[in-house]
């Protein structure tokens, strides 16, 4: 069982910056690959960025390729989500996921087990 717990969320004006952090509890999740995902009132929960178990090889959602990067320490169980250039679309629930098994981060939320509780990212002046 992995236990996953984001924070790091708040209120942001435009153009501004955040970093999400994703810190792991349980069963040690550095195998496993590692998926942010976002859900807006209305709309359905949608892939924003995914990184391998090594860290070598990250996986944007074209809406924030440039601004948004992801990272992991492993050391640390933790997986990050710097973002910068913010805008108000970028206002949602950010959630942190990690798959049953090995593997390379998957687009489809359908792909992973383990959820964070989200936390809210608003982006307003």
């Amino acid at each position: 069982q992995v236990q996953l717990v984001e924070s790091g969320g708040g209120l942001v004006q435009p153009g501004g910056s955040l970093r999400l952090s994703c810190a792991a509890s349980g069963r040690t999740f550095s195998r496993n690959a590692v998926g942010w995902f976002r859900q807006a009132p209305g709309n359905e929960r949608r892939f924003v960025a995914g990184i391998s178990w090594s860290g070598r090889s990250t996986y944007y959602a074209d809406s924030v390729k440039g601004r948004f990067t992801i990272s992991r320490d492993n050391a640390k169980n933790t997986v990050y989500l710097q973002m910068s250039s913010l805008k108000p679309e970028d206002t949602a629930v950010y959630y942190c996921a990690a798959p049953e098994a090995a593997g390379t981060p998957q687009v489809a939320p359908n792909e992973y087990k383990y959820w964070g509780q989200g936390t809210q990212v608003t982006v307003s002046s």
